[in-house]
């Protein structure tokens, strides 16, 4: 595909299992820099970020809040997405920019050589994230933690067919 944007949509795939590389402080800038201008409600910005390498005491905690813990205990860099309630516009608008944002991150890891995969299930267990984080419940929101670093695994994935997910053709 000769569109980078549309053929990177295309190729990003959740990576599970990672290699020791570590990712460098300019790839974790530019990861998180794609996160923050994720488009929010009146331009809220609630994105609040905390990236975590494998030597952090908190890493064990956080393995302890999903039960993917091996992925947690492999990534070479753990990315914690939060809004500040502080800055909430409205509430349902405010969970879809926290999407792209997420979105935003992925791609930017993909395009970097990463590979990454979004630990949702983590948030059956919000509350113990942030006390694992020491973050204040009444002001942040927990909302997902990526898991990211250079693929030792090749993504697989396949799509219905456009026409069987339209509400009409067009």
């Amino acid at each position: 595909m000769s569109n980078p944007v549309l053929a990177a949509l295309q190729e990003r795939r959740s990576i599970r299992k990672y290699t020791d590389r570590e990712v460098t402080r300019e790839e974790i800038t530019a990861m998180l820099e794609a996160g923050r201008w994720a488009p929010s409600g009146k331009n809220n910005q609630p994105f609040r970020f905390i990236a975590l390498r494998p030597n952090d005491p908190r890493i064990d905690g956080l393995a302890d809040c999903t039960i993917y813990s091996h992925i947690v205990h492999n990534a070479a860099l753990m990315i914690g997405v939060f809004l500040d309630k502080n800055c909430l516009y409205h509430e349902l608008k405010d969970h879809q920019s926290a999407g792209g944002c997420i979105q935003n991150i992925m791609l930017a890891a993909h395009s970097l050589g990463l590979g990454s995969v979004w630990l949702g299930q983590m948030m059956n267990n919000a509350e113990q994230v942030l006390d694992v984080l020491s973050l204040d419940t009444d002001t942040y929101e927990f909302i997902t933690f990526i898991a990211i670093g250079e693929p030792a695994q090749e993504g697989t994935s396949s799509r219905k067919p456009l026409e069987d997910i339209m509400l009409e053709q067009f």
